[in-house]
């Protein structure tokens, strides 16, 4: 049987990989069948708790997300974002790795940054923890407004350098995020590894969406986002309809109702 890993490696040059974030089982198990990976994201930091950076997102909040959408999983490969500061060091990160992969039976888990944390990667490769990388925007560590990146000379050839690092490593895939257009092609033609946009043009071998964004529920108006949905406006009309026939007694009738 062939690995789900091994799954999203054949889709190389073949066909477009579809990535979408989930933090419960009802939504993973609405976007299981359409999804290659599910991604549960520590954007759930600023998606579901408000949160001003995914600096705040502790081990246990991804844990008990993950739990929750691997009980909607069947098909999809599962990837867990390791939080911030969970990796900080080798013994550090294999110590979290191991809780994740074995609380939320997840398969694979992802974390940020290229040379700067390699001997980190390098340490969870060789004890057999699955790994996705995070090249460009990182939210873990980004201070200030987000701009997208390889704009400058010096900083698309890090960039580059960080991707093939990752690759040499033992990465089985990078999300690019926010990657300038003609950067992102540059890695995904280079690369053996799918890389998975985000913000980083149509270049990419696949494409990841924050499921809030993508079906309407929230109101961000980030670039890069495209609305599919307008789930908010469905919740709305349904409140509307249970509060309309509440005051007018017409639910719950005895339909509703053990008698």
């Amino acid at each position: 049987m062939i690995s789900k890993i091994k799954k999203i490696l054949k889709k190389k040059n073949k066909s477009k990989i579809i990535c979408l974030t989930s933090y419960s089982k009802n939504i993973a198990e609405a976007i299981d069948p359409y999804a290659d990976i599910i991604l549960v994201g520590d954007s759930l930091g600023s998606v579901l708790y408000n949160y001003s950076t995914t600096r705040k997102v502790t081990l246990n909040q991804m844990i008990e997300h993950s739990k929750s959408a691997r009980l909607g999983i069947k098909n999809s490969l599962m990837v867990v974002d390791m939080p911030y500061k969970t990796y900080s060091n080798k013994r550090i990160a294999l110590k979290n790795a191991k809780r994740i992969m074995k609380e939320t039976k997840c398969d694979a888990v992802k974390i940020e940054g290229g040379s700067s944390i390699i001997k980190i990667v390098e340490h969870l490769i060789k004890n057999k923890i699955p790994l996705m990388g995070h090249l460009g925007i990182l939210p873990q560590t980004v201070r200030g407004k987000f701009k997208f990146k390889g704009k400058k000379i010096k900083e698309r050839n890090q960039i580059f350098k960080d991707a093939k690092l990752l690759q040499d490593k033992g990465v089985f895939s990078i999300v690019l995020e926010c990657v300038e257009t003609t950067l992102a092609k540059q890695i995904t033609k280079s690369l053996e590894i799918p890389t998975i946009g985000i913000g980083s043009s149509q270049n990419c071998d696949g494409q990841v969406l924050v499921i809030d964004d993508l079906i309407g529920l929230n109101e961000t108006k980030t670039k890069f986002v495209k609305k599919f949905g307008r789930i908010k406006n469905n919740i709305s009309q349904a409140v509307r309809n249970f509060k309309k026939e509440v005051l007018s007694k017409k639910y719950p009738t005895k339909k509703y109702s053990y008698n």
